[in-house]
């Protein structure tokens, strides 16, 4: 497909709804990093005093595309609906169609994967609806940048 870079592979799946535990803030993408560290941090150290562990790889859901005040959650898939505590919140991700698309690169770069997504949506003649969520596939503290992979996707009407 034309302007889809070859690092960018995007599809349209079935999903089952799944539950995850999260915290929600609002944030600026300047202090995304600082944040997602913390969430992620917390949501498996509660996991973990519940005797459970995450069934996927850590994700954020963008609520608002507002980069000075970004609306997220940010945590993990779990096997089974778990209880909270505190921040840290249970949720689902919504099942149905969704579109997703595979960006391998910098995480300054995932831009990218929004756009051939957007593109590929629409070539498919689909409509996007509500959250775009960023699954994080590999470890920014052991592989390069040039290899991280992020898996965006947006649910479909």
């Amino acid at each position: 497909m034309e302007g889809i870079e070859m690092n960018d592979q995007c599809e349209i799946e079935k999903r089952e709804a799944r539950p995850v535990l999260v915290m929600q803030t609002h944030v600026s993408v300047q202090q995304l990093p600082q944040f997602l560290g913390r969430a992620f941090a917390a949501v498996i150290g509660h996991l973990g005093m519940l005797g459970e562990a995450p069934a996927g790889a850590p994700f954020v859901a963008y609520h608002n595309m507002d980069m000075q005040n970004l609306e997220i959650d940010a945590g993990f898939p779990v096997a089974h609906e778990v209880a909270g505590a505190g921040e840290i919140k249970p949720g689902f991700i919504p099942g149905g169609d969704a579109a997703t698309c595979l960006h391998v690169g910098p995480y300054d770069q995932v831009g990218a994967a929004y756009e051939a997504l957007t593109r590929f949506i629409a070539a498919n003649g689909r409509k996007a609806k509500g959250v775009a969520y960023e699954f994080y596939l590999n470890d920014p503290t052991t592989v390069e940048p040039s290899k991280l992979e992020t898996k965006v996707l947006f649910p479909l009407e």
